[in-house]
């Protein structure tokens, strides 16, 4: 290995290094350092957990020494895709920056924007940062992009998991053109390569090892249960931190709501564990991390949020309750115990439902992990079990209003119709039954609808009376009806019995039934004209009304 004073780092940068305890780099350290201290562009490759956060902190520190920063234009900008990924990377930069005057300014979410806005308004050397944070100030007015000296991407292929390489390329955009890029991805899916070629100039491609593989250091094993009840799950899990010499560990979930309900089962079982996944406030997440890091709390369970980037130095064990979907996020799940050249265990629970994931993980890793054999009476499994009624109300029952349990099920049944019997059946002796219920108690197990519909009683009132009295002479009062004559012909009726309701005027002269089209005697002489078809003189006013032809 090399050392850290053969890199061309700053003697103030070197003391600083010197101070937290390294001495000696890592490959990816001993190669990127150099290039990016030269200005040249850097596509490093390297697996989690093989000191890449140094990598390109060291020299970040040593190229903006010479400089001043200017409000709310940083000089420097690295993009991590999670908080603690962000947060991790200020903390590195505070402890190598010790001695040196430099600002930096951490811009993630769940913290308030006040404090945030302050810090850019004063200036800051280095802007470390979310992507969504960084384009909420951005959208603000609060950040200026312009002045980007050196840009930092971070786990870009965790970037492409969690939907920001449209955001990247939104802010690569923003920075100038004339930049230094270093670029850092445990692997290269095709999308990531296009990001690439896209954005860095000319790079210097880095691979310390083979993309997407597993460091010696780390112990693998499985444990192969028979259901893939998540109780048994959770039987085996307490089963295998219980068996082994576990200090610390860390368990995997693929879900957020299973993160919340294997941290209760642990707790319920004596064990210290505390979740940690992105739905957790801000604040709650980073006093878990902390308590994890200075010990005092020895199981954390997480979802991938917390995979990938976490520098936890200690971890002796990693769990992966669930066997993850994708290959690649196993390697970064177990890169959390082994690091920095200590040794570490994995155990993955695999059920008869992750023969496919499983054969992606051996595949990727090419080899094949020790099994490890659970004697363990399933059975048991079963009280841990929450029943999914457990807690809620009674059904109702939509009909009356009443819980399910307190309506009869005859009651609520149709009538069936009672087959026909033989007669040879009806001489037959019937057996002896219980005496039948009072039909007070028959009723009462009725439904409350169906007792008032079928067994309400008629009222004894008068009128009921004589509707009856009523209905029992009907028949007699028919018959002294006379029957019906049949209709006279129109001729032989007479006049209407009843006059017209519009009788005609009575003052009307003998004009008026005269003729329309016959000229009246003491009409005016009107206009005439000859008519072509039949050769008569017709009046201009014979079509006139006789209202109208009045002296």
């Amino acid at each position: 290995m090399t050392e850290f004073s053969k890199l061309g780092l700053s003697p103030a940068t070197l003391e600083a290094v010197a101070a937290t305890g390294y001495t000696e780099a890592t490959p990816i350290q001993a190669q990127a350092i150099p290039v990016a201290l030269a200005g040249r562009d850097v596509l490093g490759i390297a697996q989690t957990g093989t000191g890449k956060t140094a990598a390109f902190t060291l020299p970040m520190i040593d190229r903006l020494v010479a400089g001043r920063s200017k409000a709310r234009m940083p000089r420097s900008l690295v993009i991590c895709p999670t908080r603690e990924l962000a947060d991790q990377v200020a903390a590195s930069f505070d402890r190598y920056s010790k001695g040196q005057k430099l600002s930096w300014a951490l811009l993630i979410g769940g913290v308030s924007f006040g404090d945030q806005e302050t810090k850019l308004d004063r200036g800051v050397d280095v802007l470390i940062a979310t992507p969504g944070r960084l384009l909420d100030h951005f959208e603000r007015g609060k950040l200026l992009l312009t002045g980007v000296q050196m840009m930092v991407v971070d786990e870009a292929d965790r970037m492409l998991d969690m939907g920001f390489i449209p955001d990247i390329e939104r802010i690569f955009k923003m920075t100038p053109a004339v930049k230094q890029t270093l670029f850092f991805s445990a692997t290269m899916p095709p999308e990531i390569t296009r990001l690439t070629k896209q954005f860095l100039k000319d790079p210097i491609r880095i691979e310390a090892t083979r993309p997407a593989t597993t460091a010696e250091t780390i112990s693998q094993h499985v444990a192969r249960i028979p259901s893939a009840d998540p109780a048994a799950k959770r039987l085996a899990l307490r089963a295998l931190v219980g068996m082994a010499n576990v200090r610390n560990g860390i368990v995997f979930c693929n879900r957020k709501s299973e993160v919340d309900i294997v941290a209760k089962s642990l707790k319920k079982h004596g064990f210290d564990a505390s979740p940690i996944h992105g739905d957790l406030d801000q604040s709650q997440r980073t006093r878990t991390l902390e308590a994890f890091r200075k010990g005092e709390l020895k199981l954390l369970v997480a979802s991938d949020v917390a995979a990938r980037g976490l520098d936890i130095p200690d971890v002796s064990h990693v769990f992966n309750y669930d066997v993850p979907h994708h290959a690649d996020d196993y390697v970064h799940r177990i890169g959390r115990t082994g690091r920095a050249g200590k040794l570490g265990d994995s155990v993955t629970i695999v059920t008869p439902a992750d023969s496919r994931n499983l054969d992606k993980v051996l595949k990727l890793i090419g080899k094949t992990p020790e099994e490890i054999k659970l004697d363990l009476d399933w059975s048991e499994a079963k009280s841990d079990v929450r029943r999914r009624d457990a807690g809620r109300k009674p059904r109702r029952d939509h009909s009356y209003g009443r819980p399910a349990s307190e309506t009869s099920v005859a009651a609520m049944e149709p009538a069936r119709p009672t087959p026909r019997s033989s007669p040879a059946a009806e001489a037959a002796p019937q057996p002896a039954t219980a005496a039948e219920p009072a039909p007070a108690a028959v009723a009462s197990e009725r439904p409350r609808r169906q007792r008032d519909r079928r067994e309400r009683k008629p009222r004894e009132t008068a009128p009921v009376a004589a509707a009856t009295e009523f209905a029992s002479d009907t028949p007699q009062r028919h018959a002294d009806r006379p029957e019906r004559q049949p209709r006279e012909p129109a001729a032989e009726r007479g006049p209407p019995r009843h006059e017209p309701r519009h009788e005609p005027r009575r003052e009307a002269s003998a004009e008026r039934a005269a003729p329309r089209n016959e000229p009246r005697r003491d009409a005016r002489p009107a206009a005439r004209h000859r008519d072509d078809d039949d050769r008569r003189v017709v009046g201009f006013g014979d079509d006139l009304p006789a209202f109208l032809t009045r002296r």
